[in-house]
């Protein structure tokens, strides 16, 4: 759960609440993952998806600032324990305008595969959560960052770290979209998830949006009006908006931890990484989220521990490995794992 509740309405509702977004190569092409309502919430958790909500995957062709291509997702009311879930694609102008419909591709329910056109495939429904970390790490990482201090890590020790995650659930929408079209391979793309809440005049707000794990918990999280206010925008203002912000937050960090000779060279360097907020990736290709680069994000990316050494500018393992989480991935379609009602 890289991304979790900056956002009022994401707080007020479960159901708006993203959580995790993974670019990868499936068997046939290009795998969106789009997690949302976390089980981990306890009594505030609601089931299923929200009817009168959007959940939409944002790609972007060819380093374009705004998004080429949009899929868009509905859900229907539950009935026995099952939503009637709706595919609609938008192309060029339409893909960036609420008010477009779009065309509908693929129409099902949730808990079954659903096939579109030229072997587009879709699931949606609640699967075991593959995302890993121990939270007792995150409070003391993320109050350094905050307020610009060395992290105390205490008596951290990852050799005794726990998956605080193990047994948490998530709703899950995949879309496996096939080689050829607008996604055809060697062609640069750029992904972000976002959610969006019918208003009562008629038109549709943003709730949450996400592309890079763990960059809203471990930094915008911590300081509130700047989540929301991130929340509404979208990622071609990140740069213009949040740049500065950004790189003196974390000039700061590694400043006081000692861990780079300019720090504010540095910080000025991770920001061009980190924004705009979108997630890169070359169709075709194996996907990584790791120190060296990104590519897409896999199910089993350890995007904790590579966000947090960034951030620091230091070595920090997390002490959890992907194979410890195996059983949350599968290698065939939906690749992740459903709950069975």
């Amino acid at each position: 759960m890289s991304h979790h509740l900056d956002s009022d309405l994401a707080r007020q509702d479960s159901r708006l609440d993203l959580t995790d977004q993974y670019v990868f190569r499936g068997t046939s092409g290009t795998v969106l993952v789009m997690n949302v309502n976390s089980t981990i919430l306890g009594d505030d958790y609601r089931e299923g998806f929200h009817p009168e909500a959007r959940y939409e995957f944002k790609v972007h062709l060819d380093g374009h600032a705004v998004e080429d291509l949009t899929y868009r997702v509905t859900f229907g009311p539950v009935e026995n324990g099952r939503q009637a879930v709706t595919l609609w694609t938008l192309t060029d102008k339409d893909a960036e305008d609420d008010a477009a419909i779009g065309q509908q591709v693929a129409q099902g329910r949730t808990g079954e595969t659903i096939s579109g056109p030229d072997g587009l495939k879709m699931w949606a429904g609640k699967v075991r959560e593959p995302f890993y970390n121990d939270l007792t790490l995150l409070p003391a990482l993320a109050a350094a960052v905050q307020n610009g201090t060395r992290p105390d890590l205490g008596k951290w020790r990852p050799d005794q770290a726990k998956n605080a995650f193990e047994t948490v659930n998530v709703n899950s929408i995949v879309l496996e979209i096939p080689d050829g079209g607008p996604l055809r391979p060697g062609r640069d793309i750029a992904v972000w998830t976002v959610t969006k809440l019918a208003t009562d005049a008629g038109g549709w707000q943003q709730v949450n949006r996400q592309a890079t794990p763990m960059l809203w918990p471990l930094i915008r999280t911590a300081h509130r009006d700047w989540a929301i206010a991130a929340n509404r925008a979208h990622p071609q203002n990140d740069v213009r908006d949040d740049g500065a912000r950004l790189a003196g937050i974390i000039a700061a960090v590694v400043e006081a931890s000692g861990t780079a000779q300019d720090p504010a060279a540095y910080g000025k360097t991770l920001v061009k990484r980190l924004l705009p907020d979108l997630m890169p990736y070359s169709v075709g290709t194996k996907a990584s989220f790791a120190l060296a680069g990104v590519n897409g994000r896999n199910l089993a990316d350890n995007a904790v521990e590579v966000m947090f050494s960034l951030v620091f500018n230091a070595a920090i393992p997390l002490g959890l490995r992907p194979e410890q989480t195996a059983a949350t991935r599968s290698a065939d379609f939906p690749y992740v794992v459903p709950i069975s009602s």
